[in-house]
């Protein structure tokens, strides 16, 4: 395991190592992992306050070394709590040993098996790194790399500590990008953009990119916070700009896109900004091109993705940009065949890329094809486009498979491909499959894109049902996540849209009374919304609402009642009226509500609401109700009158809102007949 230094930290080992100290040193680059272990001993002699700075600093270095070496090395060394005795080693007033305190700290945080909460479990650190900036440059390399490491965004599951002691961040904490920004991180590592070192200054410009992620606070700050952040002059978007231009090295370019990405998606720059349209998405696409490096070539799509996900314009200007939709399909073309690589180096590197090729480019086709009919058009056409994606779909890699869902699902969008397509590829089948079995990312999107082959003019729908679909859809409805219930939901909204009886039927035996009420007592207001719908589709034409009120009305009425009655928004209690109108259509159904003088009284306080979305919808009952070409209309009529519904009619249709008029108008005129 050979130790490779930068200068100011390469010295022999001092004759200060002793021949004990040798023997332990020695041990830690023996083969038997047992010996390894016992080199924690560096970590004894680096805290002894007896030993010499010099030997100490030796110590941190070759634990350094370490460090470098297997993730079971990085294991053992935090096993032996190496963390709190290296950052109590930056409390010494030695700078070379302090140096090699952060040399060794950043090498074993960069290491995937550090927990990033380690650097934040006690609250003086934070402040004493950035203290640390001004020391020497090599400070400042290696604190920025440290928090760009340990920046990650939290989330109140994922805030584990395993008893450690007195933890600055908790179920309810700040995350990291806040504990940094509040100790001044913007401040003080703005400057070290325009350092003299490349190291520093690239190292400045990542923990940026971090920082600023999905982070409104801190980009609003790079932008124009209450104190400007002026470095040379210049506001922090223009140092990015600059840094982004083609004669920077490739790394500044795509990390300087990445800063002003964050930036733009958190809102703090306009997606019509110069910098971005003419700077950032330029820059992005050319890192695409095959002229790149595979792995620069993975992280300009992805950031192009990300940057262009959720305006139009921006994907409209994207898809014309040196021809991106077609350069992307060579990213599907990693490994090349094996006759064409002579190069065994190059084919590891090609298959170790693959897969993330195929991810970043089924991203970005997601991104481009979102909301414009002419690319998803253009994305389809693509060469082997849609086989591709069917055999992302049962792909090995989790995020592959992810990425070519979600690409599926923007495409799916698409009246035309729904139509062509993806019947074409029978692109359902290996939806389905996918929907058996995957982890709830994977099925939020896949259920999603299954909504959409579920329309009432997807061709893919009758075989959709006939494989099962409404077991499955009924099942993700008891789902604890609450994407996929309203996903469930939807899809079964969909499926009774203009269904016939049978299928409406199989989906409430399905679902069964009960699962029904407990949708339609969710507290997530999408999915009672969607359950409603689904209620809605299923009473329409009269024999099945009639054939359902026959088995389901009284619990369709007491749910009626209860929501009605409840705290709900304007849009939940319209469409709870809505399927009373189509309950009032029915043949036999209506008299559920004539005989249930409890519902009568809310139709008659809603034909008076002050919302005139409600007041309409509760006039549709009523006309439905009095309709005096179906059999005992007479009585119906007459018991609304007694109520005083007459009276409310006539006061409606002198109302200035002429939908309501007309309505009221109509109802009369069933009076008069």
């Amino acid at each position: 395991m050979a130790c490779v230094l930068e200068a100011p930290l390469r010295m022999s080992v001092l004759s200060e190592v002793t021949a004990s100290s040798r023997h332990y040193v020695d041990r830690l680059f023996d083969l038997d992992p047992q010996k390894v272990l016992q080199g924690v001993m560096l970590l004894y002699l680096l805290q002894q306050e007896t030993s010499s700075t010099e030997l100490r600093t030796e110590c941190a270095v070759v634990l350094g070394s370490l460090a470098m070496g297997t993730e079971n090395n990085v294991k053992s060394l935090l096993d032996c709590h190496i963390i709190p005795a290296l950052l109590q080693g930056l409390l010494s007033p030695d700078l070379k040993f302090i140096e090699a305190c952060l040399r060794c700290l950043r090498t074993i945080f960069i290491s995937p098996v550090t927990p990033e909460d380690l650097l934040y479990t006690d609250a003086t650190v934070i402040s004493h790194l950035m203290a640390l900036l001004s020391r020497s440059r090599y400070t400042q390399e290696y604190i920025c790399q440290i928090f760009s490491h340990c920046c990650k965004l939290q989330h109140w599951h994922s805030c584990g500590f395993k008893s450690l002691p007195q933890p600055l961040l908790c179920a309810n904490g700040p995350d990291h990008q806040t504990i940094l920004f509040n100790h001044g991180a913007v401040q003080n590592i703005a400057h070290l953009l325009v350092s003299t070192s490349y190291k520093v200054r690239m190292q400045a410009l990542k923990c940026f990119s971090v920082l600023a992620f999905e982070n409104p606070q801190v980009s609003m700050t790079l932008v124009n916070g209450k104190h400007k952040v002026l470095v040379d002059g210049e506001l922090l978007p223009q140092i990015f700009v600059k840094m982004l231009q083609r004669d920077k090295p490739v790394e500044m370019q795509l990390t300087s896109a990445k800063c002003l990405t964050s930036m733009c998606r958190a809102g703090a720059i306009r997606t019509d900004d110069s910098c971005i349209v003419l700077k950032t998405l330029p820059c992005l696409v050319r890192m695409c091109s095959k002229e790149r490096l595979l792995e620069e070539r993975v992280e300009g799509a992805e950031t192009l993705a990300y940057l262009i996900e959720t305006d139009v314009e921006l994907q409209r200007i994207a898809s014309i940009t040196d021809h991106l939709i077609v350069m992307l399909a060579d990213y599907f073309k990693y490994p090349s065949s094996v006759s064409a690589i002579t190069d065994i180096k190059r084919l590891d590197h090609d298959l170790k890329h693959a897969h993330e090729l195929r991810q970043a480019a089924f991203k970005l086709y997601a991104s481009l094809g979102a909301n414009d009919e002419d690319i998803r058009k253009k994305i389809i056409e693509t060469e082997n486009m849609m086989d591709r994606i069917v055999n992302g779909l049962s792909e090995s890699s989790i995020k592959v498979r992810l990425a070519a869902v979600r690409c599926l699902h923007s495409l799916s969008r698409s009246v035309q491909q729904l139509r062509t397509s993806f019947q074409d590829h029978a692109v359902w089948k290996p939806l389905m499959k996918v929907l058996q079995n995957a982890p709830n990312e994977i099925l939020v999107v896949a259920s999603s894109t299954l909504c959409n082959l579920l329309l009432e003019f997807s061709p893919s729908k009758e075989p959709i049902l006939e494989s099962g679909a409404i077991e499955l859809l009924c099942s993700l409805t008891q789902s604890e996540n609450l994407a996929l219930r309203v996903n469930g939901i939807w899809a079964l909204m969909n499926v009774a849209f203009q269904a016939e009886q049978k299928i409406k039927s199989d989906i409430l035996r399905g679902l069964s009374t009960e699962q029904l009420f407990q949708l339609l007592s969710d507290s997530d207001v999408n999915v009672l919304m969607k359950t409603l719908g689904l209620l809605r589709n299923l009473l329409s034409t009269r024999p099945h609402i009639d054939h359902i009120m026959s088995t389901h009305g009284k619990q369709i009425m007491q749910a009626v009642t209860l929501i009605l009655e409840g705290e709900h928004n304007i849009e939940v209690k319209e469409q709870t009226l809505c399927i009373l109108a189509n309950i009032a259509d029915g043949t036999t159904a209506k008299e559920l509500i004539m005989t249930n003088d409890d519902i009568l009284q809310k139709i008659k306080y809603y034909m008076s609401h002050s919302n005139a979305k409600l007041q309409l919808a509760a006039m549709f009952c009523i006309s439905n109700l009095v309709w005096n070409e179906e059999e005992g209309s007479q009585e119906r009529q007459d018991k609304l009158r007694d109520m005083g519904i007459v009276d409310i009619l006539h006061k409606l249709s002198q109302s200035s809102d002429p939908n309501l008029c007309d309505k009221a108008k109509t109802a009369l005129q069933q009076y008069l007949a």
